[in-house]
């Protein structure tokens, strides 16, 4: 018993101590944060409605394809560090085989500013 505490004492003083760190910093963003923000904060950003208001309301479907197209171009670049990473082990089937993808991302990226999908009107 004496050589498990031992061994996990450490663990549980960084754990006691992450644990009071949070509570602490928790604690004092509830005194320290402002309880009034201004009218600007509380307008409508991105979204293009008030961010209090019916949860059912409808609103433009633009909102949702921007959301994907950016999900699908940022998925490009996050396959692309490790190729990146490992391009000088690569052969050239992995060389061609990301070329292919890129064309095929470039393509859908092409198709979609023909459409008109990234204009906002």
């Amino acid at each position: 018993m004496d050589v498990l505490l031992r061994e996990y004492l450490p663990i549980l003083i960084f754990l006691g101590i992450a644990v009071a760190l949070g509570i602490v910093l928790i604690l004092a963003g509830l005194i320290v944060a402002v309880r009034h923000p201004d009218p600007e904060k509380l307008s409508a950003y991105e979204c293009g409605f008030n961010a209090f208001d019916d949860a059912r309301m409808k609103f433009d479907v633009r909102f949702y394809l921007v959301s994907i197209l950016f999900i699908i171009f940022d998925l490009e670049v996050a396959f692309l560090f490790p190729w990146a990473v490992a391009f000088p082990m690569q052969t050239d089937v992995g060389f061609w085989s990301m070329m292919v993808f890129l064309g095929v991302l470039t393509i859908g990226f092409a198709y979609e500013w023909k459409k008109g999908a990234l204009e906002w009107e």
